[in-house]
C-alpha cells in the first residue's frame, strides 16, 4: 500500500508539472507584465522579490570595491577622495601635535642626545683611527673625548682671558660713542635739547627701576637655565662616550626590535644617514672654521679690538647656515663702529658679506657635495621652525635632522634591495 501512495504522488507531481509547462507556452509573446508577474513602475506588483527586474527603470549603479555600501555610491567621486585625504591629513597631523608635545616636554633629555649625536659623528672618525693603531676600545673613546674637552676647554679660556682684557678699553670707547650720539641728537635733524635728553633719560631709569622685579625673576630663571645647562652637559658627555663606544651594537640592538621583513631595509637607511650626518658635520666644522680665519685676519688687520673671542663667535654661529655667520659677524662689525668708525665698519661689513657669499656659493657645495644637498628653502623653514621649538638649540639641530630624514626617506623609498652583509648567513629551505 505505501508504494502505491508513493507511486501515484509521483504521477501528480509529473501532471502538475506538465500543466505548468503548457500555461506558460500558452501566453508566450502575449503575456503583459501583469499577466507574467513581472514588476513595472506602473504596476509593481502585490509582492516583488528583491531580485525582481524592474522594467524601464535605469540598472543600479556599480559597486566600486573602495565602497561598503550602495549609499557611498551616491556621493562623487572627487568627494569621497577628498574626503579620504582630509582624515588621513588629520590623523597625521594629531600624531605630529603630540610627538611635538611629547618632544617640548622631555627637550631636556633630547636636546643634550642630539647634540650628542652631533659630536658623536663628527669624532666617529678618530676612534677609528685609534682603534686601527689596535688600542682598546674604551681607551680610543676616552682619549678623544678628553682631547676634544681640552680643546673645547682651551679655547673658552682664551676668549675669556682676551675679553676681560680688552673689556676697559672697549667700555671708555662705547662712552664716548655714547656721548657722540648725544651731540648728534643735538645738532642733527632732531634738534633735541638738553632737558629734553634729560627727560628721556629719566624716563628710561624709571622704566628699569619699575621693571625690578621682572629682571630679577629673569635672573633666577637664568639660573634655573644654567642648571639644566649643567645637567645637559653632563648628559652629553656620558651620551656622546657610550655612542663612540658601543653605537653599533645599540643601533643593532634597535633594529632587532623591528619585523624580519624590515631589519634590512632599516638597517641600509640607518646607516646611509649617519653617513650623512658624519659629512654634514665634519664639513659645517670646515666651512666655520674658514669664515672665522677669513673673518678674523680682517679684524687683526684693521686692529679691532676682541679680534680672537669675534672670531671664535663666527666659528660658533657657522654652524647655523646661512645666517649665523652673517648675524655673528654684525657683532664683529658693531664693535669695529664702536672702535674705529663708520668707515672702517663699514670695510668689516664688506668684508663678512663677501665671506658669506663665499660660503652659500662654493664652500658648501665645493666640501658637503651632493651627499647633504639641502634646498635653501628648506633650510630656511627648517632654522625658523627649530628657532620657535627650542630656541637656538633647536636652530642648531634642525639643519642636519632634515639632512638626516632627507637620507632615510630616500633611501626607504628606493625599490633596490640593500646588500646582503658579509657576516650574514643565508638559511635555505629544502625542497620537499
Amino acid at each position: 500500500m505505501s508504494r502505491f501512495e508513493r507511486m501515484r504522488g509521483r504521477l501528480r507531481r509529473a501532471y502538475e508539472t506538465g500543466r505548468e509547462s503548457a500555461r506558460s507556452r500558452q501566453f508566450g509573446a502575449d503575456a503583459t507584465p501583469e499577466d507574467a508577474g513581472v514588476a513595472s513602475p506602473t504596476s509593481p506588483g502585490p509582492a516583488a522579490s528583491s531580485s525582481a527586474t524592474v522594467l524601464g527603470a535605469p540598472p543600479p549603479a556599480a559597486m566600486h570595491s573602495s565602497t561598503v555600501s550602495r549609499d557611498d555610491t551616491e556621493v562623487p567621486h572627487a568627494l569621497r577622495i577628498a574626503a579620504a585625504w582630509c582624515w588621513r591629513l588629520l590623523v597625521i597631523g594629531i600624531v605630529t601635535w603630540a610627538l611635538l608635545k611629547i618632544v617640548g616636554t622631555i627637550s631636556i633629555v633630547i636636546i643634550p642626545l642630539t647634540v650628542a649625536l652631533l659630536l658623536s659623528a663628527l669624532l666617529a672618525p678618530a676612534v677609528g683611527w685609534l682603534l686601527k693603531a689596535r688600542f682598546p676600545r674604551s681607551l680610543a673613546t676616552g682619549v678623544v673625548l678628553v682631547g676634544g674637552l681640552a680643546a673645547v676647554i682651551g679655547t673658552l679660556t682664551l676668549v675669556v682671558n682676551e675679553f676681560i682684557q680688552g673689556v676697559p678699553e672697549l667700555s671708555e670707547k662705547s662712552s664716548q660713542g655714547v656721548r657722540q650720539i648725544q651731540n648728534w641728537f643735538k645738532t642733527g635733524p632732531l634738534h633735541l635739547s638738553d632737558s629734553q635728553l634729560d627727560r628721556y633719560i629719566n624716563e628710561a631709569q624709571t622704566w628699569i627701576n619699575g621693571n625690578t622685579e621682572r629682571f630679577t625673576s629673569g635672573a633666577l630663571s637664568t639660573a634655573a637655565t644654567l642648571a639644566e645647562v649643567l645637567t645637559g652637559t653632563v648628559l652629553v658627555l656620558f651620551a656622546t662616550f657610550f655612542f663612540l663606544r658601543d653605537g653599533n651594537n645599540i643601533w643593532r640592538f634597535l633594529v632587532r626590535l623591528l619585523p624580519v621583513a624590515a631589519r634590512w631595509k632599516v638597517d641600509d637607511a640607518g646607516r646611509a644617514s649617519w653617513a650623512t650626518l658624519g659629512a654634514y658635520v665634519r664639513a659645517t666644522v670646515l666651512v666655520a672654521f674658514i669664515d672665522a680665519v677669513g673673518i678674523g685676519i680682517f679684524l687683526v688687520v684693521f686692529d679691532i679690538p676682541f679680534a680672537f673671542p669675534l672670531a671664535a663667535l663666527v666659528f660658533l654661529g657657522a654652524f647655523i647656515p646661512i645666517v649665523g655667520a652673517f648675524l655673528s659677524g654684525v657683532v664683529a662689525v658693531l664693535v669695529a663702529l664702536v672702535d674705529s668708525g663708520p668707515v672702517t665698519a663699514l670695510i668689516i661689513l664688506g668684508v663678512v658679506v663677501g665671506v658669506q657669499q663665499i660660503e652659500g656659493h662654493v664652500l658648501q657645495p665645493l666640501i658637503m657635495g651632493r651627499a647633504v644637498a639641502i634646498h635653501p628653502l628648506a633650510v630656511i623653514i627648517g632654522i625658523a621652525a627649530g628657532v620657535v621649538l627650542a630656541g637656538i638649540a633647536g636652530a642648531l639641530v634642525s639643519v642636519p635632522l632634515i639632512a638626516v630624514l632627507n637620507t632615510a626617506v630616500r633611501r626607504l623609498a628606493a625599490r633596490t634591495v640593500p646588500d646582503t652583509p658579509p657576516d650574514a648567513v643565508v638559511v635555505a629551505s629544502q625542497a620537499p
